[in-house]
């Protein structure tokens, strides 16, 4: 890279993200300016035991290279929709994508790109149900290598 900062914001299908993303764009406009901006999203990891027990105990490979296909489809078209936004907010973005449980790509992607601010979108759950969902904002928020800014959108 030529020695900017590097921003990261991890989206999802989420509004929360989007929302994030947005935010980010116009809050953050003056570091953004000054920095290379990165768009990240997980694929999820094929489920083999579902599709295993679905297809009793045969899956076949091309059933399997489908479905690995079709979520990097799905992310490469969310990925363009962000590239999107911010071109018409006149900000040109990188984007990456990694295969894996999204908490741990993306704290790994963090890592890997040497990113010096993580922006991600919050569900607003609430404590109980983050406890039996998880949340991967509060994961990024103790395990990133660099500070994370977690945006919630208004209600």
């Amino acid at each position: 890279m030529d020695g900017k900062k590097k921003v990261m914001v991890a989206i999802d299908e989420s509004e929360c993200s989007h929302y994030a993303l947005k935010w980010t764009l116009q809050n953050l406009r003056d570091t953004i300016e000054t920095s290379n901006l990165f768009i990240f999203t997980a694929q999820p990891v094929v489920d083999l035991g579902y599709l295993y027990a679905s297809s009793y105990g045969a899956a076949p490979a091309e059933l399997v290279r489908s479905i690995q296909e079709n979520h990097k489809r799905v992310a490469e078209a969310l990925l363009e929709k962000a590239k999107e936004i911010c071109s018409e907010y006149g900000v040109a973005a990188e984007t990456c994508t990694e295969v894996g449980d999204p908490k741990e790509a993306i704290c790994k992607a963090v890592e890997n790109l040497d990113i010096q601010l993580l922006v991600l979108g919050s569900h607003g759950r609430k404590a109980l149900q983050r406890a039996f969902l998880g949340s991967v904002s509060n994961y990024c928020v103790h395990n990133a290598k660099c500070p994370v800014l977690v945006v919630r959108k208004k209600e």
